[in-house]
């Protein structure tokens, strides 16, 4: 038994002494180049679906009814086009004469607003003189008495 453990001793010895030198060896290396990655393969582009044609709107309908209907809608919007310009110029003057009416208004306002200040003024002067000849009569009545 003793033999063994002896035995089993330096085996574990050496074992742990190879370990060590296996384990240096290793940190001592230079790491080499890394390797260079292999290109991916190209994929292939995504195609759009092809759309299918876009179907007449008008199908059995002749070149000339096509033309015909095309000038009568755009005669019609030229006439559209025409009510809303006239439309556009009657607002516009409209509006320059709300406008002028508000000055006008704005300016009576600021007349009567001097007006009413100036009354003010006037009733605050009688009220002064009221006060003055009633402050009068009652200090001559007591000075009577």
């Amino acid at each position: 038994m003793k033999i063994s453990l002896i035995f089993g001793m330096i085996a574990l010895l050496a074992s742990v002494s190879f370990l060590q030198t296996t384990f240096a060896i290793e940190t001592e290396q230079e790491p080499g180049p890394p390797q260079i990655p292999e290109p991916s393969p190209v994929p292939e582009p995504i195609r759009m679906p092809n759309p299918p044609p876009t179907p007449d709107p008008f199908p059995g309908e002749s070149d000339l009814d096509k033309v015909k209907r095309l000038t009568e809608e755009n005669d019609n919007l030229k006439q559209q086009n025409n009510n809303l310009q006239s439309q556009i110029s009657s607002l516009k003057n409209e509006k320059s004469r709300l406008q002028t009416e508000i000055s006008e208004l704005n300016n009576s306002i600021q007349n009567l607003k001097e007006i009413t200040l100036e009354q003010i003024r006037v009733i605050l002067e009688l009220v002064n003189q009221l006060k003055e000849t009633i402050f009068e009569k009652i200090s001559s009545l007591t000075i009577q008495l």
